[in-house]
């Protein structure tokens, strides 16, 4: 699929009031949706077919023991998740550190575009996933906030 044709099916998911398009051409499927806290804004997602479970998935999931009052921040786009806003640089945050509502957790690149993901809420921060640099999938737990 090239690049004019994923631009239209982006233009066309933008105007309208679609929530989630997916369209197969060939081998390559492109997954364009908008999550709820974006109003006119989406967020594209280019993904193979075959593409399989990374060594990481194990971490991907929620903690089973993970209190009631806790709030899973789960990958809202398939993408690369990034932990700090550059290489060599720190984490946006670590376990244990106290986020406000809005910050910066982590940065998901999907086909060249930066997506913040920010804390849903204020809170600590009580687990984190150890992927770095690497996929991530729709609905990957990223952290758990208490």
């Amino acid at each position: 699929m090239d690049l004019s044709k994923i631009k239209t099916l982006i233009d066309f998911v933008g105007r309208s009031n679609v929530s989630e398009l997916t369209v197969t051409e060939k081998d390559v499927t492109v997954r364009i949706f908008r999550t709820p806290d974006q109003a006119a804004s989406t967020v594209p997602a280019q993904v193979p077919e075959k593409a399989a479970a990374g060594p990481a998935a194990s971490s991907r999931h929620a903690s089973p023991n993970a209190p009631a009052s806790t709030i899973a921040v789960k990958a809202p786009l398939f993408g690369v998740l990034h932990r700090a806003p550059a290489p060599k640089e720190e984490p946006f945050v670590g376990i244990g550190d106290t986020v406000e509502e809005g910050q910066t957790l982590f940065i998901i690149e999907a086909m060249k575009v930066f997506n913040k993901i920010v804390a849903p809420r204020a809170g600590r921060i009580l687990r984190l996933t150890d992927v770095d640099g690497s996929e991530v999938e729709t609905g990957d737990v990223l952290a758990e906030i208490a």
